[in-house]
């Protein structure tokens, strides 16, 4: 199973992916982690007792370009509780590219019921292995609204870069 040291502003994030319940994510999270993508970065999105997102907006909030999205693969037996690694989308279920969230408690609601719009859920890709205490950190962190995003951390927390391990 290979690890990411995802490097940031408040601290050190390492996850381990799970390529075998999750190739599809495990392999566009690698890709965009060994072109050093999500250098610059920011976590953008931010609820207490939810979640942490981060890994699409730049500093000014802009969306940074990414490649086409990827299958939505929530079906995967994955659930979404604390300290799993899952991925962002629209209201398409199909539509997640780059971005992607820590869950802070077990958030049940987010996981696949069913291969409909009200049931895909949001696809588990790994668990955070060491550094869940910065995740915790930033979920203390205020937040405001800044060009039409809610939850946004006053103070950018920023991705400085990404380290991969391989096992």
């Amino acid at each position: 199973m290979p690890k990411v040291i995802i490097h940031t502003t408040m601290g050190d994030i390492t996850v381990e992916l799970d390529a075998e319940k999750a190739p599809i994510g495990t392999e566009n999270f690698v890709h965009y982690v060994m072109d050093g993508w999500y250098k610059g970065t920011l976590f953008h999105r931010i609820i207490p007792n939810f979640m942490v997102q981060g890994g699409g907006l730049l500093p000014g909030m802009e969306d940074k370009p990414s490649d086409e999205p990827i299958e939505n693969e929530a079906d995967n037996g994955l659930k979404n509780d604390r300290g799993t690694i899952a991925y962002a989308r629209t209201m398409d279920p199909h539509s997640a590219t780059t971005q992607f969230f820590i869950n802070l408690k077990d958030n049940s609601f987010l996981n696949h019921s069913g291969k409909n719009m009200q049931g895909w859920g949001y696809a588990v890709f790994g668990k955070v292995t060491d550094g869940m205490d910065v995740v915790d950190a930033m979920a203390k962190v205020q937040t405001t609204s800044r060009r039409g995003h809610q939850d946004v951390p006053v103070e950018d927390i920023l991705i400085t870069g990404t380290t991969l391990i391989e096992d």
